[in-house]
């Protein structure tokens, strides 16, 4: 029989040196890259960028979106666990959480980054407007923030206490600081973090998806100049988007890990249980924008109108049916409709990819297309895609992103202990 220290012998990173020299080599130049854009937006300001004054706002605003999409959805997906006590879900509610915090962080880089300008990020936390949906979406994330930090901590509090008694090194210590004092290991201690666990994912249950990601969508919805956006059904799409992309995320990295990572083999009984949620995510997307479409061109609003038919027909169409239909709807249900295939390990992390690269073009066609049709007749037509400059920082800020979650798959208990060695 094992011994309790065995059991305990925490190595989570790579189980290659050779790949994690060569993830970190290609995590570092995109930083490098990233950085020097970001100093050249930070010399040039907005001319750096294919911003107008007609198209305001462009690819970071877009890539905002789309990472609160990316947090809320993967919370949501570990409310599964914590809230609702889906046991076979208890495997990836920490990755989930986990991939919730760094999504929020990069979406926060990108609001900064869009800034006209970047030293006044302070602003809203000292002169506060209370009629001001932005206002409140800001102090919504702060919020959110703390939510998932204080579950994450609760869900790990266990085992980070477990290396920190029985590990050794630069692991042991930090889980040592990172109990906060809390070191017992008694079942009551556990009892106490499950409860608080609960507790807290009840709180943020309504915070994502009525202030984070529905109110990101409100963001949009009350802007009476662009018919387009002037939706009610905007918040509940950005809710059901923002779930697809979770979850899709969440079966990615926990394939990716565990592969990876923690060398071993994938519960496929899982996958299979995350596969049919996405494919029925997948398909209750298609049914909501379908309804908003036909809603549009029923109406004969001509402003709404002609923006479906850029987005459909005209220089937006093929982020439209490429990565959008392509990548984000019809892929992945050919792959995830039958049994076999989505007990398939590598087929799944493509099915799941497909999709995150699809949001990223739903978020572009909600963000581009309405501003490309002027407010008024007589003013200009208004033309936009990115410059080098904007794709660069963009994936600098995703490099950070990536570099956090690396760090934190390395260090921390993200999964679970008690299956034996990791």
């Amino acid at each position: 029989m094992a011994t309790d220290h065995s059991r305990f012998e925490f190595d989570p990173g790579f189980v290659s040196d050779r790949l994690r020299v060569a993830w970190y080599a290609f995590v570092g130049a995109l930083l490098l890259v990233g950085g020097y854009a970001t100093y050249l937006r930070i010399t040039r300001g907005m001319a750096s960028t294919n911003l107008t004054s007609t198209t305001p706002w462009g690819a970071w605003v877009a890539f905002y979106i789309y990472f609160v999409g990316l947090s809320a959805g993967a919370f949501l997906v570990s409310t599964l666990a914590n809230v609702f006590g889906v046991e076979a879900m208890h495997r990836i509610d920490r990755d989930a959480l986990f991939a919730a915090i760094v999504s929020m962080v990069v979406a926060l880089l990108f609001v900064w980054t869009d800034l006209g300008r970047m030293d006044r990020m302070y602003h809203p936390f000292v002169w506060r407007q209370f009629t001001s949906a932005l206002s409140w979406e800001v102090h919504a994330y702060v919020a959110y923030i703390g939510v998932l930090v204080t579950e994450l901590y609760f869900s790990m509090r266990y085992d980070l206490a477990r290396v920190a008694e029985h590990g050794s090194g630069l692991r042991a210590r930090i889980s040592g600081l990172l109990t906060l004092g809390r070191r017992a290991t008694t079942e009551a201690s556990r009892t106490t973090d499950r409860t608080w666990l609960k507790r807290a994912g009840i709180v943020g249950i309504p915070l994502a998806i009525f202030m984070v990601h529905g109110g990101t969508g409100v963001l949009f919805a009350v802007s009476k100049a662009r018919p387009y956006w002037n939706s009610g059904l905007f918040p509940v799409i950005f809710i059901v988007s923002a779930v697809l992309s979770g979850t899709a995320l969440v079966m990615v990295l926990y394939v990716l890990r565990t592969k990876l990572f923690d060398g071993e083999r994938v519960d496929r009984d899982l996958l299979d249980q995350l596969a049919k949620l996405l494919a029925a995510f997948v398909v209750v997307d298609v049914a909501l924008t379908a309804i908003e479409a036909l809603i549009a061109i029923v109406s004969f609003h001509p402003h709404v109108v002609e923006t479906w038919q850029i987005i459909a027909f005209g220089e937006m169409s093929w982020s439209f049916w490429w990565f959008m239909v392509g990548f984000g709807w019809v892929f992945p249900l050919v792959v995830l409709s039958k049994r076999d295939w989505r007990r398939t390990p590598w087929l799944m992390a493509l099915a799941g990819l497909s999709v995150v690269i699809g949001i990223v073009a739903v978020r572009f066609n909600i963000v581009v297309p309405p501003q490309i049709r002027p407010v008024m007749e007589g003013l200009p037509h208004g033309s936009y895609f990115p410059t080098a400059v904007e794709w660069a920082t963009s994936a600098g800020m995703i490099a950070v992103g990536l570099l956090l979650y690396t760090i934190g798959a390395e260090l921390l208990p993200l999964t679970p202990l008690d299956g034996g060695d990791h």
